[in-house]
């Protein structure tokens, strides 16, 4: 524990102004905040044997991976290109998509979030040295596109139209490469306190209010995330222009009046306050509900509300695969029809997994509802971190539900790849999962949420007084949650702790999936080893208390197999079943089946029995169903095709 302490305090200080310094800010912003707020990163130490090793392999392994990859590829090459073209030499670009340069801001992202848990003065430095590249790229005006600058004639894939700055911002991705440089600043701000990134940022966002802000040019960004990109920047400069432009950037989707709309693929079909159906590109529309969940929030805007609502209400009940995967269709990266969500062909991409998180985290912390941390939590164990491979050096950009071993899903292969051309994938999982711990807590006033069950330390402020809360678990192996909470002095609030949807038989929130059978078993919760008779409000257990000195709450959760029926309208599910553990959704491989994978069979009344494999796949809880005739053995589906390729099912027969 010592090991992990020592990394806590040595967060830079000037990294603990900044945060401290933005704090101070909100309470003179003239615009709302989200009445909830995150616990970040810098208040906890992780131990968590579950997620620490993920956190820590990003850290040790895929960063560098990734820096490699850019610097062999061109990436970082780019920016020196386009600096010599700045200064009159002639270049040519490397690489083959023209966001290419978003793949060095992602990196740098998660990254800054690594330096924050674990401090590492070379990395730092290497960062420092990487951002003077970039820096090199910029122009004078501050336009940073490095494509466009080095050779505006010769883009670097077909689709893209050859043209001055600005030309077909439906495919050129220029506002999208401002997007991530946006978020990746304010993080590497937010991480060290350095401006040399985030001075970067300003003067490319400044020059985008120049251009788009407040004036009779009418076009938005073809992909989103410039958005929420300019609403960080807002957040840690103050300076409203950032602010406006995002939200005239959503405003004018789907105005036809104003301007050439690009249709549903682009979310840019009807305005967006009319939007009530998840449409298009999965990643897209992940981007720009949050930053319409952001406009809703400090604007309180409710037509922005009401449509982030219907839009949710219709991607939890139509459009959302068991694992927390969105996306149906490898046509357009995209959502499909309402119950559309095949198995084989999904697409499910790990950047959708990774927007939905985004965007359900500003739900919750707009509201204060569990049920977006249970679609959080779904995909988290699932979904998202089924992209990367356990050595964290392979990747899947779309996440199926099922594979034959023969249909080359993920970019011409059936296995995870080292790399891709477009590699948005393995550098969005690089950003995320060092960003992990910021989601466990969160704070509102007199109130402290405990959202995800993770064994840590954190020092929580709640009225301006330090809280001490710590965890112990084995989750997602164990339902046992120790929750230790320790004050100096006598302080009356209220601890608010998340019960599973799946705890208590919901499997999502919503009609499309069900339980087979209900849960006999509830969960227990006690404090100071007194069993409380706890009601469940808004999906947490609150504990009003005048807390003082050291005390213990024990949450026990019904850990047990579960089948899982889809609704009837998924004629993809029909007829079948897939099994539960906890958070963990299972799947079969067919080298654990090899006599009987095409005769699985998942019985009505079936038998599991679950078991600790310590030495298979990083230590996984497999389960067995003994049937008739064999022995059938399920894996956590995020740990499929780690060993060789082969059969994948997560849906099985069941008659």
């Amino acid at each position: 524990m010592k090991h992990f302490f020592l990394l806590f305090i040595s967060v830079s200080t000037a990294a603990i102004l900044t945060l401290c310094l933005f704090s101070c800010r909100q309470a003179e912003k003239k615009y709302m905040d989200y009445p909830i707020q995150q616990v970040s990163l810098n208040r906890i130490i992780l131990t968590d044997s579950f997620w620490l090793p993920k956190i820590q392999t990003i850290q040790k392994t895929t960063i560098r991976y990734a820096f490699d990859k850019c610097a062999s590829e061109g990436r970082f090459e780019n920016f020196i290109t386009a600096g010599k073209v700045i200064n009159g030499a002639k270049g040519h670009t490397r690489g083959a998509m023209p966001f290419d340069d978003t793949d060095v801001y992602k990196t740098i992202e998660g990254a800054a979030y690594s330096l924050i848990s674990a401090p590492d003065p070379e990395l730092e430095n290497y960062l420092d040295s990487i951002i003077a590249i970039v820096k090199t790229g910029q122009e004078p005006d501050g336009y940073l596109t490095t494509w466009r600058t080095i050779d505006s004639l010769n883009p670097p894939a077909q689709w893209v139209k050859r043209g001055a700055r600005w030309t077909d911002l439906g495919s050129s991705h220029e506002l999208y490469n401002s997007g991530h440089l946006f978020e990746a600043a304010t993080a590497h701000y937010w991480a060290t306190g350095k401006r040399n990134f985030l001075d970067i940022a300003i003067k490319n966002a400044d020059l985008l209010v120049k251009v788009f802000g407040d004036s009779a040019n009418y076009e938005i960004p073809g992909h989103q995330i410039a958005e929420t990109g300019l609403i960080k920047l807002y957040q840690i400069t103050d300076n409203e222009d950032y602010l406006q432009l995002a939200k005239k950037f959503l405003d004018l989707r789907g105005d036809a009046a104003r301007r050439q709309i690009r249709g549903a693929y682009s979310q840019d079909h009807i305005p967006v306050i009319r939007q009530d159906e998840v449409v298009g590109h999965a990643v897209r529309a992940m981007y720009m509900y949050a930053g319409m969940t952001d406009i809703a929030a400090i604007y309180g805007n409710k037509n922005y509300l009401n449509a982030v609502n219907n839009l949710w209400d219709n991607m939890v009940n139509k459009k959302l695969y068991i694992t927390g995967g969105i996306g149906a269709r490898h046509e357009g990266e995209s959502f499909g029809d309402n119950f559309e969500l095949p198995n084989l062909t999904a697409y499910s991409e790990t950047c959708a997994a990774i927007g939905s998180v985004y965007w359900n985290d500003r739900l919750f912390r707009l509201t204060g509802n569990s049920k977006y941390f249970d679609i959080i939590e779904r995909t988290l164990y699932n979904a998202l971190i089924a992209g990367i491979s356990l050595d964290g050096v392979e990747f899947f950009y779309p996440n199926p539900l099922e594979s034959d071993g023969q249909y080359k899903f993920n970019m011409g292969a059936c296995a995870r790849q080292s790399w891709f051309d477009c590699s948005c994938c393995p550098t969005n999982l690089i950003r995320f999962i060092p960003f992990i711990p910021n989601l466990i807590y969160a704070a509102q006033d007199d109130s402290v949420y405990v959202n995800l069950f993770m064994s840590n330390k954190a020092i929580i402020s709640v009225r301006e007084k330090p809280v001490e809360i710590r965890q112990n678990t084995n989750y997602p192996w164990q339902g046992n949650i120790r929750i230790n909470v320790k004050t100096e002095k006598p302080q009356k609030f209220t601890l608010k702790i998340r019960i599973p949807g799946w705890a208590m038989n919901e499997v999502t929130p919503g009609t499309l999936y069900s339980y087979a059978d209900n849960l006999d078993e509830t969960f227990l919760i006690s404090l100071n080893d007194s069993l409380i008779n706890a009601k469940v409000k808004n999906g947490y257990v609150e504990i009003f208390n005048e807390w003082t000195g050291d005390n213990l709450i024990e949450l026990v959760l019904p850990m047990k197999v579960r089948q899982v029926l889809a609704s009837n309208d998924v004629v993809a599910d029909r007829g079948l079943s897939a099994i539960e553990y906890g958070p963990l959704v299972y799947c079969a491989e067919e080298m654990d089946n090899i006599t009987n994978f095409d005769r699985l069979l998942i019985q009505p009344q079936a038998k599991f029995s679950v078991k600790m494999q310590p030495d298979l796949l990083g230590g996984v809880n497999v389960i067995y169903q003994q049937t008739e005739d064999s022995k059938q053995l399920f894996i956590p589906y995020y740990a499929w095709a780690n060993r060789k390729t082969g059969k994948m099912k997560v849906w099985i027969k069941n008659n």
